[in-house]
């Protein structure tokens, strides 16, 4: 199955074994790794998508700015970093579940010795 079938016929996956692709984030350091899980054809209610990211050592997801009717979540599978969210600067680490708030601006960093694992949620405010 191609990778736009399965963002769209999600039903099941092991996200390790995801192909991914390598991109820049929002004009973050680097070139992290991303698959797209799910979109919101493939899901009932109001999620836009399902990705799972990886994030080498050194890199980026810049910060940038959500519009009003739209909020993410961040859930750090593995591995360290520095989030940035509107005026506030902490670190995360695994388990940690972060909600990025509709009209919010963040950003992540990977300040860890290896690979920041996470899944983001997009869904409707």
């Amino acid at each position: 199955m191609q990778d736009t079938d399965r963002a769209s016929q999600f039903s099941r996956c092991n996200v390790f074994a995801l192909p991914q692709e390598f991109v820049q984030a929002h004009g973050g350091e680097g070139l992290i790794q991303f698959a797209r899980i799910a979109t919101s054809e493939a899901l009932s209610g109001a999620c836009h998508f399902i990705d799972f990211t990886t994030m080498p050592v050194g890199t980026s997801i810049g910060e940038h700015t959500h519009a009003h009717h739209e909020q993410e979540f961040y859930l750090i599978l593995s591995g360290h970093g520095r989030m940035r969210r509107d005026d506030e600067e902490f670190d995360v680490g695994p388990g940690d579940l972060i909600r990025n708030r509709p009209g919010g601006t963040h950003g992540l960093s990977n300040t860890g010795s290896g690979p920041l694992h996470l899944f983001v949620f997009e869904v409707q405010a």
